[in-house]
């Protein structure tokens, strides 16, 4: 197969705008993104895909590689899908830009989980070990089935522990996909669904639009870089690396 790493990286993110461009010790958080990708050696091709001649310019500066968006997308998937239509992949990998401590381990197992010819999208996911967390809206939390296949994602804990003699897991959403090309361009065809709408979460189209996504677990320590907080709780973790 195949395969491409596509890194969304929009300038004005709502929560946290110039998010990408902050530092993150000597480095900017969208430059760790591209070099920690690129190092897996996963991947046929490693592009950013963004809609700001700042970033560009970042890119270019250590020669990864960048494309620019023509038009403004609600989503990073749809961002992607667009730069996607015009490749040829058999299997697309979008690594969000502020995931600077991504890693081979959980990349490869996100990939093999496409061995299951009927696997079309997979996510990763990792136990919550800070409860604090698991009451942050800004950390998305998801529930699966069996098969490890999502049956709902959420900004609020799920599940509700209605008897506190029980205990379970949370996971915390760590938002890198991989998807089949095909599934990937028919997720912009569909309208923004209401769930989504509701919660903000876009992967919450693929669910209300009867596409399973293949959750894969993983316990490496993630950091997305959401708010000003995080970039904080970043920089430790790069200091104690």
């Amino acid at each position: 197969m195949k395969v491409v790493a596509l890194i969304p990286a929009r300038y004005a993110a709502s929560r946290f705008p110039g998010k990408l461009m902050q530092p993150l010790g000597n480095k900017t958080v969208i430059r760790h993104t591209a070099e920690a990708t690129q190092a897996t050696l996963l991947f046929d091709q490693v592009i950013v895909v963004t809609d700001s001649d700042q970033i560009e310019a970042e890119i270019n500066k250590f020669g990864g590689v960048c494309k620019k968006s023509t038009k403004s997308f609600e989503s990073g998937t749809d961002r992607i899908a667009e730069i996607a239509a015009t490749m040829d992949a058999d299997i697309i990998v979008n690594v969000q830009g502020d995931t600077p401590f991504i890693k081979k381990e959980p990349l490869a197992a996100l990939l093999k989980a496409f061995d299951s010819p009927i696997v079309e999208v997979a996510s990763l996911m990792q136990p919550i070990l800070d409860h604090k967390l698991i009451q942050d809206p800004n950390v998305v939390k998801v529930v699966t089935d069996l098969a490890n296949d999502a049956l709902y994602f959420s900004r609020n804990p799920i599940p509700y522990i209605r008897d506190k003699n029980n205990s379970t897991i949370y996971y915390e959403h760590i938002g890198v996909y991989a998807f089949r090309k095909k599934t990937l361009l028919e997720f912009t065809t569909w309208p923004v669904s209401s769930l989504e709408s509701t919660e903000k979460l876009e992967q919450l189209r693929y669910l209300e639009h009867s596409t399973k996504i293949r959750m894969v677990k993983t316990d490496y320590s993630s950091i997305a870089i959401d708010t000003p907080a995080d970039l904080v709780r970043a920089n430790i973790h790069l200091a104690s690396l």
